[in-house]
């Protein structure tokens, strides 16, 4: 009978937690959303009436470029490695080493350049941002802001969404520029294509929409990761202890988010632009 009776308290207390997580997600992305949008507001209230802040927007802008733009080169370099061996072996086995510039190109502009962007932007940006701020929310600064008439979202989360989305914009772009480059010059280095045929592949079955899709996911990417780091700072507590679990919690979070969103975004892509060769 003591069996039964425990049984039933664990499987009540399983459902409870499960309960209380699911809860829990909501009211996150409710949290999320209602942030994404005061802070989009507040951001776009600022700059047509002429307040908004744009020495701290140069400040933060220069801070994640800085910390951004080595890591993110670091990371494009051995991307375009890997995609382009990978592709290149595959194509040569059947056959199709002419459109090996066409895959890796297109590869890199849908998918590489804005993912690297954003997983640098989440790791390193925004767990500089969720520290941040975590920090100002421990020494009370988020309160001390409230009390003296001043929101914390205008004056401290709108100007770091608007360099993110800046800076994103121009990280995939070089993420992208470097990662073809370096696939360009091992498949021509190779000898196994050459540079005419490997470019006029590209030119080919590429699009101009390709790059306007890469860059709305970069926007968008840099969007979810800055409100997500932004949420967790603001709402960290409990001194260096809940700012380092805010920070992680950002960093994972907004990889998943991430993750998803792409999946999303591609698949509307697919279904929505006509593809059709030049």
């Amino acid at each position: 009978m003591s069996v039964v009776v425990s049984a039933g308290r664990a499987t009540k207390a399983t459902v409870g937690s499960f309960g209380g997580r699911v809860r829990a997600g909501v009211e996150t992305s409710g949290k999320l959303t209602v942030l994404g949008i005061e802070a989009s507001r507040a951001a776009v209230t600022d700059i047509l009436a002429r307040r908004f802040s744009w020495s701290e927007f140069l400040l933060q802008a220069w801070f994640m470029t800085r910390v951004s733009l080595l890591p993110t080169i670091l990371v494009a370099i051995p991307f375009g490695v890997i995609t382009s061996v990978q592709i290149g072996a595959v194509a040569s086995q059947i056959g199709a080493t002419s459109f090996s510039g066409a895959v890796n190109g297109i590869g890199v502009l849908r998918q590489g350049a804005p993912l690297v962007t954003s997983l640098m932007i989440a790791g390193a940006v925004g767990s500089a941002i969720c520290s941040d701020l975590g920090a100002r929310a421990v020494r009370e600064e988020i309160d001390a802001l409230k009390v003296m008439g001043i929101n914390p979202v205008q004056r401290l989360v709108a100007p770091r969404i608007v360099a993110a989305l800046v800076v994103s914009l121009l990280l995939t772009v070089i993420v992208a520029m470097t990662a073809m480059v370096t696939a360009f010059i091992l498949n021509v280095g190779n000898g196994s294509i050459s540079s005419g045929a490997y470019l006029d592949s590209f030119v080919s079955f590429s699009q101009p929409t390709d790059l306007f899709l890469a860059e709305f996911k970069a926007l968008v990417f840099g969007f979810i990761a800055t409100i997500v780091a932004s949420h967790k700072g603001l709402s960290a507590s409990g001194g260096p202890k809940g700012v380092a679990d805010a920070v992680n919690q950002s960093v994972v979070l907004s990889v998943i988010l991430l993750a998803f969103v792409n999946v999303a975004i591609t698949q509307a892509y697919v279904m929505l632009v006509p593809q059709s060769v030049a």
